[in-house]
């Protein structure tokens, strides 16, 4: 008997919360590491039985569907790939802020509410974006779960986090990443040094975190398998070589991502701040370019939906806020969240996307690659699970 087909990379698919996804990834190896109440949903313990001190590293926008783009320049990522991956998929949106909220949060998005790259403050017509998240509203209220790092270390666990000194006491870092001892680390020999030196460090039970963020921003700024791409995946390539070479005998990696990018041709981008007929009605829009929220003027709903699925047609799945938590996209929503989200929701199919160009910064609309919506190119990420 076969297994399945790997889906098409433009085909939808949804998140597997709880047993296939980012958010699984902590609190399976809190369980390795004996942590009371963790409860090891994928299945990790039998290859890492014996394992105290376990390193976790997100590449942001090294999709499941990137590899074998990447393989040329980095034979480690592909053979690890080969021989110790596995596909999970992130949550939806599939963006950085909510990956990175998810993965240390071990929830989906609806429970943390980091529900987008950017979303409306409620009660306001602010947007905040997550990435320029300064403190306000407050971190600790904005995101109430508590982290995984934060109950790894009531148990015992040395927990360190490792990332860019310039996140350092971010409002997406202390949602993220509170609990861990946070330590600055610029580029690929400085990150690697500071996780394995942090792994190694203590003689008890011990969990390193590691963010490198190269390959999702050359994506972006010039495409996938770009020259500058390329150049990035080989210096993860580096990075993973020095990790694995490093790890002591004890110790495990586990190498994934927050999700994967697509390329969005100029001539399958819809510009909202230049087309009357999608600004009608709405008041607020956020999100980002592949998943567009929108809040529209009171009583607006069926007319904003019914103007964007004519525009967008089937380059778009056009639903209300109502229909995208029925359908389970975010996992469960609490009603304090609920309001983060768009009274109706885009989300891009295939390689559209829906700029707003006077709205948002200029850069936003140069960019090459998207990601956000819940295409298999940007929902699957990798599992990487590597013994010392």
């Amino acid at each position: 008997m076969t297994s399945a087909a790997p889906p098409d990379p433009l085909e939808v698919v949804a998140p597997r919360y709880g047993g296939g996804s980012l958010a699984d990834v902590v609190p399976s190896a809190l369980a390795v590491l004996g942590v009371p109440g963790a409860v090891d949903l994928l299945g990790l313990t039998p290859r890492l039985a014996g394992v105290r001190r376990i390193a976790v590293l997100l590449v942001d926008g090294l999709g499941w569907y990137q590899i074998p783009t990447a393989a040329p320049y980095a034979p480690t990522l592909a053979g690890l790939a080969a021989t110790v991956g596995r596909p999970l998929t992130s949550g939806f949106p599939s963006t950085t802020p909510t990956g990175l909220v998810s993965l240390g949060a071990g929830v989906a998005p609806g429970p943390h509410g980091v529900l987008g790259f950017t979303v409306r403050v409620p009660g306001t017509d602010r947007v905040l974006n997550h990435i320029e998240w300064a403190g306000d509203p407050e971190p600790l209220t904005w995101q109430p779960v508590r982290t995984q790092w934060e109950r790894a270390r009531a148990a015992g666990v040395a927990v360190t986090v490792v990332s860019r000194p310039e996140f350092a006491g971010s409002g997406l870092t202390l949602a993220a990443n509170r609990g861990g001892d946070y330590r600055g680390a610029a580029g690929v020999d400085a990150l690697a040094a500071t996780m394995l030196a942090a792994l190694a460090a203590g003689p008890g039970p011990t969990l390193v975190s590691g963010y490198h963020p190269d390959l999702d921003r050359h994506g972006h700024l010039t495409g996938v398998d770009s020259a500058p791409w390329r150049i990035a995946a080989a210096e993860v390539d580096t990075l993973l070589a020095r990790l694995v070479d490093g790890l002591p005998p004890d110790a495990a990696l586990l190498v994934t991502a927050d999700h994967g990018q697509l390329d969005v041709p100029a001539a399958h981008r819809f510009d909202l701040d230049t087309d009357p007929r999608l600004r009608a009605g709405v008041q607020v829009v956020a999100g980002e370019p592949r998943v567009r929220y929108l809040h529209v003027e009171p009583g607006a709903v069926d007319d904003v939906v019914a103007a964007w699925s004519a525009v967008l047609g089937p380059a778009a799945r056009v639903e209300t806020r109502d229909e995208a938590v029925a359908a389970g996209r975010f996992g469960p929503v609490p009603e304090e969240h609920l309001r983060r989200v768009g009274d109706v929701v885009v989300t891009c199919h295939g390689t559209y996307a829906v700029l707003a160009s006077r709205s948002e910064p200029p850069a936003v609309s140069r960019l090459v690659a998207y990601h956000g919506a819940d295409t298999a190119a940007e929902l699957t990420i990798p599992l990487l699970t590597v013994r010392g």
